[in-house]
């Protein structure tokens, strides 16, 4: 990571709508495996096209658990650095993603607890969500509905997002990773590191 011949990590700002993903077939994990594999043997290409399959993914995930978009962005590219750092030490043991959603868990519950420390009235996995609401909505709609369909669609959008400040963080991140993210429960259950029930 760097100008010294590192890879590169740029994340956009912007995440692709969470109900736009789909669950990968079994052709995509493949491929996911082989670019893990030249990643490991110092491929910072292979790595790079890693960072391009799941930055959205994993950006989408930590704004939805920080609510601060340039805190989100940090941490995200964050998990992403340590990913890389740790790569030689992956054993393929769970999938990538499933790794890389554990870092990137870690990674909040870091900063969620660095912000506590500081008390400095700064975000919290409890308070509101402070995103614009209105540009995700816009984001998330369809071009050819109307403008009260729009209007509805993120009237419902604030009240889920607030139903979910209400819960606690560990319940609020098996809901944003099975709802919105479309894990399983298994791959939920490791991302967590706590048993299936």
């Amino acid at each position: 990571f760097g100008p010294s011949g590192g890879i590169s990590v740029r994340l956009n700002n912007r995440p692709k709508a969470a109900s736009t993903m789909t669950r990968r077939s079994e052709k995509d994990a493949i491929a996911t495996e082989a670019l893990v594999e030249r990643a490991k043997r110092g491929d910072n290409r292979a790595f790079e096209a890693l960072v391009d399959i799941y930055k959205d993914k994993i950006y989408t995930y930590v704004l939805r658990m920080l609510r601060d978009p340039a805190e989100a962005e940090d941490v995200a590219q964050d998990a992403f650095l340590r990913a890389y750092q740790s790569l030689p030490k992956f054993r393929g043991a769970s999938s990538f993603q499933t790794w890389l959603y554990r870092i990137a868990s870690n990674l909040v519950i870091d900063s969620v607890r660095r912000q506590k420390r500081r008390q400095d009235g700064g975000v919290s996995l409890d308070a509101p969500m402070d995103t614009d609401e209105g540009q995700m909505a816009r984001e998330l709609a369809d071009e050819h509905r109307g403008p009260e369909d729009l209007a509805e669609s993120a009237a419902l959008q604030a009240e889920v997002a607030e139903a979910i400040s209400q819960i606690s963080p560990r319940l609020r991140t098996v809901l944003v990773l099975y709802d919105i993210e479309g894990m399983s429960y298994q791959e939920i259950a490791d991302i967590l590191g706590c048993p299936l029930g």
